[in-house]
């Protein structure tokens, strides 16, 4: 491999990393207009096992802009990424796949505002598929793993009220 192949593989982790990030930010800012355009004209994203639907960017931005409003704070913790690169119309580099871990601490936006702990905690694991287009890469598809999740618990709710 020669130093300039070896150096466009690094910028290319690095603008698939930052896709990552710019994802998470969005989500947690509720910046749906920025969640849109992370993907493809044709990108889907699929939350069913955290409870969610599976859609076009659009669809699923709306169904988050609604639902996430429970919550007054949010943020995704995405980590242990393993990022691959693959071939598409025999050009190598094209597409890229990233599996990551996420634990999503969140805040429900009815409580008492005197607590700053998280109430609902979830965990698991994103798979991001990239493409490469005029405007740089982009997600083609987004699909959460929800492995667990932690409520509050009703009996301390129960005793404060």
């Amino acid at each position: 491999m020669t130093q300039r192949v070896e150096l466009a593989t690094v910028m290319d982790r690095l603008a698939v990393d930052e896709m990552v990030t710019e994802y998470a930010v969005a989500v947690d800012d509720g910046d749906w207009a920025a969640y849109r355009r992370l993907f493809t004209a044709d990108g889907r994203a699929d939350y069913r096992s955290a409870g969610g639907i599976e859609g076009d960017a659009g669809q699923v931005a709306g169904w988050l802009a609604e639902n996430l409003t429970l919550f007054s704070m949010r943020q995704h913790l995405i980590v242990n990424r393993r990022v691959r690169f693959g071939i598409l119309d025999h050009d190598t580099g094209d597409t890229a796949r990233l599996q990551a871990d996420y634990v999503n601490p969140m805040r429900f936006a009815a409580g008492d505002g005197a607590s700053t702990a998280p109430d609902f905690v979830c965990g698991g694991r994103y798979s991001f598929a990239f493409l490469r287009t005029p405007d740089g890469w982009r997600l083609r598809q987004v699909v959460v793993e929800e492995k667990w999740r932690r409520l509050p618990d009703p009996r301390a709710v129960a005793v404060s009220d």
